[in-house]
């Protein structure tokens, strides 16, 4: 049975495409069977996969509204072992369309059933809000991923993210731990970096894992999803990709540690 990690945070532009897209693909060069799930209308995790967004029949908005099972809309990727389901602006209406459903939060979770036994690990590209997308990845997802931008602002609105996270696991009763805390955008040559790297472990304090692995910036990064590519094929000697990689092996291990116990 895969475990299912949303990659979260309602701050744009923190790397969380970025991070489902290259994770997914380190972990799928390191023999894991992957799939990642593009909840965001803006699609830019298929886009970074190499798939026409425009172009597919069938995506998770097709999922959602009970047109197809989602077998029927996975896509292969270039990458063995690495598969997705695609998106695209289609899905910027389906949150009024689920908000008439009886037990709406849940559907994505219901729909999973399908495939959840076919991957070890099933990423989720959370939208950048907390309305109804957001909910249904939460209800859905073992564990969440949350990238944060080492920025001034880096730890804006995570009490409200917290709070959403909260009462997902209270009011519907579908528990989402927090898997770890992972620094994007980082440059450990500044002192902003080196700041708000300490900001987000004094934030966090012991409650929470933050990875030990950081991702840089990185140009080679940027440059990936123009060629409908992870950075991890890319390029996979640059500094973004052996980050990545790194990530995946810290989860992997992770992963180790919890099945030895």
């Amino acid at each position: 049975m895969a475990e299912i990690i949303a990659i979260l945070n309602q701050k744009g532009g923190c790397g969380k495409t970025t991070t489902a897209v290259n994770l997914s693909a380190a972990l799928a060069l390191m023999g894991r069977k992957v799939l990642v799930i593009d909840m965001d209308p803006q699609g830019n995790a298929t886009t970074g996969l190499g798939i026409q967004k425009n172009a597919v029949e069938d995506t998770i908005y097709s999922v959602l509204t009970g047109d197809v099972p989602m077998q029927n809309a996975v896509v292969n990727t270039e990458v063995p072992g690495l598969d997705m389901i695609p998106s695209n602006i289609s899905l910027s209406g389906a949150e009024i369309e689920l908000s008439k459903e009886v037990g709406y939060h849940a559907i994505l979770d219901m729909a999973m059933d399908g495939v959840s036994q076919g991957y070890d690990y099933i990423f989720l590209d959370v939208p950048p809000s907390l309305g109804i997308l957001t909910i249904n990845c939460l209800v859905a997802a073992n564990s969440i991923i949350i990238p944060i931008q080492a920025e001034f602002y880096a730890l804006e609105g995570m009490a409200d993210l917290l709070e959403a996270i909260q009462l997902v696991e209270t009011r519907l009763n579908s528990p989402a731990p927090i898997k770890g805390i992972l620094l994007t955008l980082y440059d450990a040559r500044t002192r902003l970096g080196r700041d708000v790297y300490e900001n987000v472990k004094q934030y966090f304090g012991e409650t929470e894992h933050i990875f030990s692995t950081t991702i840089p910036r990185n140009v080679k990064l940027a440059e990936a999803p123009s060629h409908g590519k992870p950075c991890v094929t890319y390029d996979e000697e640059s500094k973004g990709s052996r980050a990545y990689l790194e990530l995946a092996g810290e989860i992997i291990n992770m992963e180790d540690r919890e099945d030895n116990k």
